[in-house]
């Protein structure tokens, strides 16, 4: 098989999501999966029935399926604009319904299902943030709203509590969390401080249980604890084992699922709440995207390396189920280098190609986020590039979540140019050590990754020889004019507030401010329902690039912030190799 047909196979091979159960019919499941050429939701019944639920040009992004397995969920936005609204269909099939036909369209926060048949929906609009109520056949009631940021968490499942996460001491990275009743009337509150956040995860999963589990922020990680919001009893769980923690309810409420993320890779703990007892669950070295205790004890999770693709296992040691399709080929493995940097010690992943001779090509693929990292997960736009002949470098620079809370919270004040200082150190250590031509070097990103791109390209004109953005805020200030409420407030609390309120820290991390710098070819990808990352600002970037006569190029697709399309993925990434190649081969 030729290198095109290779990597454009790891595209086409049919991917799927971890299969997500209804709590009191175990056996119904839904999951995501791009078999048909765009991710849609499946509903998959245990006994051997599988069918698709959705069939959206575009693709569908968020599902859920309710409790009691009767209904499956799906937000319905138009074209990717991220705005609409819920509906939901019969498990078996049949026809579609609006949850809540009485309440306007919005930007999804989350959604949250009791098994007496309450629908906890979150909506982002314009000045405001909801939590509304809906049952079917009766008017939508508004139990929570603000002008701060929040989002619905959780509901217990006979549904007489629900955990809210908001952001009204105005602090969106560090939200507090509350309980209320179905009425709104407030029933517990979680508030550990400045820059110490707590976040909802679930109530554990029996009816009538009110505890509710959440990760507090106390010893500079993030950290499972175990509240009562009416008793006000909490218990930490504390692991000497280094790394961020998340978790998960065992069926039956006596123990926890610790997901333990360290170092780009992912382990998986049992803990017993009734002894404290701690027990490592064997699973192969690599990422661990989802996971969850089944009934009966076993755990069923989402793996993947860089090396092999991704497939759905259980800690009993079988393979749950697969796509139907042909396997992604295999790619490389990934190399872990700490380099250190002007803020402490940064970890980095090499790709190198197959062939070829160093010092290659490369690419540095920067994560979207900031608050993402890159891992060693099987990554077929990764892969593309080594097969294409290049070494990939991606760097977990500051702002980067998986390394604590100082090295997540580090972007203050110079935002853009606090991570690209890490970048800078990471090529420094490349170019050193010959894993990279100086001379061939393609800074590339998507959405947060795509606007590092361009504030490189203007603040570090000499360090690349091209660059390809994706997605990418260019203009913070036009950004925040035209992104959805909850996208402002992230912008708040990043920069310290509004464009009014900071001009000078807009400004100054705005790529646009620095395009007169700009020496060499741009390539960038724009979504023209995207708003995350809104076209205007773009435009506004373009017309400075052809102002000041900078080698430029602009690809649009019909869609919103990335594309759930395959075959737009591939065109996507053909076009990046090619402009890649073209200003990297003359060297």
């Amino acid at each position: 098989m030729k290198a095109e047909e290779r990597w454009q196979a790891r595209f086409r091979a049919p991917r799927m999501t971890l299969p997500v159960w209804a709590r009191l019919a175990p056996h119904r499941s839904i999951y995501r999966c791009n078999a048909s050429g765009t991710w849609e939701i499946y509903a998959w019944d245990r006994t051997g029935v599988t069918r698709q639920v959705t069939n959206r040009p575009e693709g569908t992004a968020h599902g859920a399926i309710d409790p009691t397995g009767q209904w499956v969920y799906w937000f319905a936005d138009n074209g990717g604009d991220e705005l609409g609204v819920w509906m939901r269909q019969p498990f078996g099939g049949g026809p579609d319904e609006v949850v809540a036909p009485d309440i306007e369209p919005g930007q999804p926060g989350g959604i949250e299902l009791s098994m007496t048949g309450t629908a906890a929906i979150s909506m982002a609009r314009e000045g405001s943030f909801t939590i509304s109520l809906a049952n079917r056949g009766e008017a939508t009631r508004v139990i929570y709203e603000h002008s701060e940021a929040a989002w619905v968490t959780d509901m217990s499942l006979d549904g007489s509590l629900i955990a809210i996460n908001h952001a009204e001491h105005g602090d969106f990275r560090h939200p507090a969390l509350r309980v209320v009743d179905p009425s709104g009337r407030e029933v517990g509150e979680l508030h550990d401080g400045r820059e110490k956040g707590v976040i909802g995860l679930k109530f554990a999963p029996v009816p009538g249980d009110r505890r509710l589990l959440t990760l507090h922020e106390r010893r500079a990680r993030r950290e499972p604890l175990v509240w009562d919001p009416m008793t006000g009893e909490q218990r930490e769980i504390w692991l000497k084992d280094a790394g961020e923690l998340s978790a998960e309810w065992y069926d039956d409420g006596r123990a926890l699922l610790i997901i333990r993320g360290n170092r780009a890779r992912t382990y998986l703990h049992r803990y017993d709440l009734a002894g404290g007892g701690l027990t490592l669950i064997d699973t192969p070295h690599g990422v661990i995207e989802a996971a969850a205790p089944r009934p009966g004890g076993h755990v069923e999770y989402s793996w993947s390396s860089a090396s092999r693709p991704h497939v759905i296992r259980s800690s009993s040691g079988q393979v749950v189920m697969s796509a139907v399709g042909p396997t992604a080929p295999p790619s490389v493995p990934v190399e872990d280098v700490d380099v250190e940097g002007p803020g402490g010690r940064i970890h980095a992943l090499i790709s190198r190609p197959e062939t070829g001779n160093a010092p290659y090509p490369t690419v540095f693929l920067l994560h979207g986020g900031p608050t993402g990292h890159d891992d060693d997960s099987f990554s077929p736009e990764a892969a593309a590039w080594v097969e294409s002949g290049f070494a990939v470098v991606r760097v977990n620079y500051r702002g980067s979540t998986g390394y604590g809370s100082a090295w997540r919270d580090a972007l203050h004040g110079e935002v853009g140019h606090i991570e690209l200082s890490d970048v800078a150190a990471v090529r420094e250590w490349v170019v050193a050590r010959g894993v990279a031509d100086p001379d061939r070097i393609v800074l590339c990103g998507t959405s947060w990754g795509g606007y590092l791109t361009l504030l490189g390209l203007g603040t570090q004109p000499k360090m690349w020889a091209a660059g390809i953005a994706a997605v990418p805020i260019a203009c913070h200030e036009t950004t925040y004019e035209d992104e959805p409420e909850g996208l402002r407030a992230y912008h708040r609390a990043l920069l310290g507030g509004s464009p009014s309120e900071q001009p000078e820290r807009y400004r100054a991390s705005s790529p646009i401010t620095y395009v007169e710098q700009i020496e060499r070819p741009v390539l960038i990808m724009v979504g023209v329902n995207d708003v995350r990352c809104p076209s205007r600002q773009i435009e506004k970037y373009v017309a400075r690039l052809a102002e000041h006569g900078h080698e430029h190029e602009a690809y649009t697709y019909e869609a919103g912030h990335g594309t759930l399309v395959v075959s737009e993925r591939i065109s996507q990434m053909a076009t990046q190799i090619a402009f890649a190649k073209k200003h990297t081969d003359g060297h």
